[in-house]
């Protein structure tokens, strides 16, 4: 795995912001937000999911001259096959032991607000297994732990996602 960074800029928090709908005034107006507990503009809690885009290993990233298979099973017109989820995959979307792979949960724990100008590197660390059995049969559970820090050092946010692989497709009820 590459080592790799995600710069945090207030134009890309304030389009985040309104990709998800949110016109709280802390994500970009500094006048607004200095007045605020947290005395300045900073990220929406879901945020740190666009720091996958700034990953060069991140199986979904674009890349320039190929197919890109997004969140579907395969690009159209393309016989290809999706690439293989790298360990930053794991929350969710893995296949493997010829069940589905699915996200099941996401946390986010911040250590203080995420803000323009912080510039964050993770370090990725195994968390729990587990399994279950469900109405679609055998479930493994995987939690994979990312912690952020910034350039100082200091951890700024850990994300805890969890993933399930199913041993055949969820059954309609």
């Amino acid at each position: 795995m590459a080592e790799w960074s995600f710069p945090v800029e207030a134009g890309h928090i304030m389009m985040f912001a309104r990709a998800v709908g949110d016109p709280n005034p802390v994500y970009y107006d500094q006048d607004a937000a200095s007045s605020t507990e947290v005395g300045g503009v900073i990220a929406p809690p879901t945020f740190i999911q666009a720091s996958a885009q700034f990953n060069p290993d991140y199986f979904l990233r674009p890349r320039i001259g190929q197919f890109w298979f997004g969140s579907g099973k395969g690009p159209s017109g393309s016989g290809a096959a999706p690439p293989e989820p790298t360990a930053e995959g794991a929350g969710g979307g893995r296949r493997g032991g010829g069940g589905v792979g699915l996200h099941a949960e996401q946390h986010f724990e911040y250590h203080r607000p995420l803000r323009p100008g912080d510039v964050l590197t993770p370090t990725n660390k195994e968390g729990k297994t587990w399994e279950r059995e469900g109405r679609s049969g055998h479930l493994v559970f995987s939690e994979s732990i990312t912690e952020w820090h910034d350039a100082e050092g200091n951890l700024v946010i850990t994300t805890r996602g969890v993933g399930v692989r199913t041993s055949g497709p969820a059954q309609r009820s």
